[in-house]
């Protein structure tokens, strides 16, 4: 984010500095033009020719300076839009390669909940235990309190034999800690 404010920050600069530039040749041009009219000495106005022909080739400058940022900046966003595109296809192609072992595992995760003999409440707060929220979290999301998510926790533990929160989340993910062969 910093880089970009960097850059944001150098174009309205330059912009600024064209723009000066273009200024200053239009008043040396005016100022010229007068002094031409009025007689003015020919050292003088050689002086402001040179300062209006620096200023038109300062604005040139900036101006193609400005040009090719601007390709660049076109380049890099095309770069960037193939890149997020090209993420977003893996991404769908990820979630479709995974659909069905997800669906998979929540099917065995419900029938483990089955075999441990869990009420369809507890199936759910069991869930949420897997998903890592809190009894807080829970209570808020069932509307019930805080010690309600906490007991119900509890009961879960007791029916599936397992000592809390760690060892529910180890009796189904541990499997899927092993390395590939």
């Amino acid at each position: 984010m910093l880089r970009i404010n960097e850059i944001l920050f150098e174009s309205r600069f330059r912009l600024f500095l064209l723009g000066a530039f273009i200024f200053i040749g239009i008043l040396a041009a005016v100022d010229i033009i007068a002094d031409i009219r009025e007689g003015t000495d020919l050292i003088h106005i050689i002086v402001e020719s040179i300062v209006f022909v620096i200023a038109i080739i300062s604005a040139l400058a900036i101006s193609l300076r400005l040009l090719a940022e601007a390709k660049q900046s076109r380049q890099l966003v095309n770069e960037i839009t193939l890149e997020l595109q090209k993420n977003r296809e893996e991404a769908s192609e990820w979630r479709e390669e995974t659909q069905a072992l997800l669906q998979g595992l929540g099917l065995s995760i419900n029938k483990q909940f089955e075999r441990w003999g869990l009420t369809p409440s507890e199936k759910e707060i069991a869930l949420f235990l897997l998903k890592g929220l809190s009894h807080k979290e829970i209570a808020c999301l069932r509307q019930v309190s805080e010690a309600t998510a906490r007991q119900q926790a509890r009961s879960i533990y007791k029916k599936a034999g397992l000592n809390g929160r760690h060892d529910l989340a180890a009796f189904f993910l541990e499997e899927l800690a092993l390395p590939i062969k």
